[in-house]
C-alpha cells in the first residue's frame, strides 16, 4: 500500500471556473478512492479538442467549476475495495469510456459500448455515490467524463483505467487515451482497408491523421486527405496521406471529385469532422459493390443524414464507430505494445510540450490550429 492510501491528498489542479476563461492552478483536495475506484497520480496529460469544446460550453449544458482533461498517463497511487486488476505502482492510462466486464456490451466481441461506463459528458460526479472526489475548502469541483486529468491526482472508476507496460514512455503513450485510438481504430478495426486499396480521410485534425496512419499501416496505396484548410496538407504527408482535395477548390460536390479521381470511388472512407455534409460526402464517395464508409465525428444534435437509398442498394456500406471499437482495458495495452514494437508512430502527433503551470498555452495552440497534440508535463 502507498503511504497516502486512504487519506485525502492535497495537490495542484487546473480548475475551469467559468466557460471560456483561462484555467486557474489551484490547490485541491482529492478524496481517497471508494469501492471499485482508483486514484491515479497523473504524470503527463494532453489536450484534446473535446476538452476545448466543453470548456467553451457551446451547445451543451455548462457545468462549472470543473477539472477537464481526459488524455493522460499515470501511476496508480491507491485502489478502492474490490479492485483486483490494478495495484499501487502500476502504470496506467485513464479512458473516458470504460469496460465493466459484466454487461452485454463487455461480453460481446463486437462492442466496446459498456452499459455502465460509456461516456457521459453531463455527469460531473462519481457513479457510485453521485459525489465529487475533488473539493476546494469544502466546495465540490466537478469531474469531466470520469477522468479529470488536469490534476496531479484524480479518481476514476476502475473500469476506466487500463494497465499498461511499465516500460512504455507515458509522455508518448498518453495520447492513446482518446483521439489517436479513435481515428486509428476506425480505420484498422472498422474500415479494414486491404493492402493496395484507396482510402479517403475527411478531416485532417488529430483524429483524421490517426485514421490516415491506420490506412498507412494497413498498406493502402492511395490515401486521399479531404480538408477545408489547405495548410494542413503538407503536414499530413508524414501520416501517409499522398493526395489532397479541398472541397472549396471545386465547383461540384467533393464526392463527385473523388469518384472521378478514383474511377468510381474509393474503397474506404473515414469521416473525422462531425460535419453532416462531410458524412454524406464520405458515404457517397465510396465505390459501389464494396465501398465502406465509417463515421467518427460527432454531429450537432439536430443534424439528419440524407442520402438516396439506392446508394445502399448498390452495395455501399455505412458504419459508425466509438473510440475506434477498442475495449479500454482489454485492447489498449495491445495498442501500447504496437508502439513499443515500432509499428505505430506516436512522436509525429506531438507538436508541443508545456509545463503544468503553462496549461493555458496548450489551449492557445489548439485554438490557433497550431497543435496536433500538446503534452502537458505535470512536474515543473
Amino acid at each position: 500500500m502507498s503511504t497516502t492510501a486512504g487519506q485525502v491528498i492535497k495537490c495542484r489542479a487546473a480548475v475551469s471556473w467559468e466557460a471560456g476563461k483561462p484555467l486557474v492552478i489551484e490547490e485541491v483536495e482529492v478524496a481517497p478512492p471508494q469501492a471499485g475506484e482508483v486514484r491515479l497520480k497523473i504524470l503527463y496529460t494532453s489536450l484534446c479538442h473535446t476538452d476545448v469544446y466543453f470548456w467553451e460550453a457551446k451547445g451543451q449544458t455548462p457545468l462549472f467549476p470543473r477539472i477537464f482533461g481526459h488524455e493522460a498517463g499515470g501511476i496508480v497511487e491507491s485502489v478502492g475495495e474490490g479492485v483486483t486488476h490494478l495495484k499501487p505502482g502500476d502504470h496506467a492510462l485513464p479512458v473516458f469510456t470504460g469496460e465493466c466486464g459484466e454487461c452485454p456490451h463487455c461480453k460481446s466481441e463486437e462492442s466496446n459500448m459498456c452499459d455502465l461506463l460509456r461516456i457521459n459528458t453531463d455527469r460531473g460526479v462519481m457513479i457510485s455515490d453521485n459525489q465529487s472526489r475533488f473539493s476546494i475548502k469544502g466546495k465540490p469541483i466537478y469531474h469531466f467524463v470520469g477522468t479529470s486529468t488536469f490534476s496531479e491526482y484524480t479518481v476514476l472508476h476502475a473500469g476506466c483505467v487500463a494497465k499498461i507496460n511499465p516500460a512504455a514512455p507515458l509522455d508518448k503513450v498518453c495520447i492513446l487515451s482518446c483521439g489517436i485510438c479513435t481515428g486509428f481504430g476506425a480505420t484498422v478495426n472498422v474500415a479494414k482497408p486491404k493492402p493496395g486499396s484507396s482510402v479517403a480521410i475527411f478531416g485532417l485534425g488529430a483524429v483524421g491523421l490517426a485514421a490516415a496512419e491506420g490506412a498507412r499501416i494497413s498498406g493502402a496505396s492511395r490515401i486521399i486527405g479531404v480538408d477545408l484548410v489547405s495548410s494542413r496538407f503538407e503536414g499530413a504527408k508524414k501520416f501517409g496521406v499522398n493526395e489532397f482535395v479541398n472541397p472549396k477548390d471545386h465547383d461540384k460536390p467533393v464526392q463527385e471529385v473523388i469518384a472521378e479521381m478514383t474511377n468510381g470511388g474509393v474503397d474506404r472512407a473515414v469521416e473525422c469532422t462531425g460535419s453532416i455534409q462531410a458524412m454524406i460526402s464520405a458515404f457517397e464517395c465510396v465505390h459501389d459493390g464494396w465501398g465502406v464508409a465509417v463515421l467518427v465525428g460527432v454531429p450537432n444534435k439536430d443534424d439528419a443524414f440524407k442520402t438516396h437509398p439506392v446508394n445502399f442498394l448498390n452495395e455501399r456500406t455505412l458504419k459508425g464507430t466509438f473510440y475506434g471499437n477498442y475495449k479500454p482495458r482489454t485492447d489498449l495495452p495491445n495498442v501500447v505494445e504496437m508502439y513499443m514494437r515500432g509499428e505505430l508512430e506516436l512522436e509525429k502527433f506531438i507538436t508541443h510540450t508545456v509545463s503544468f503551470s503553462e496549461i493555458n498555452k496548450a489551449f492557445d495552440y489548439m485554438l490557433k490550429g497550431e497543435s496536433i497534440r500538446c503534452i502537458i508535463r505535470m512536474e515543473e
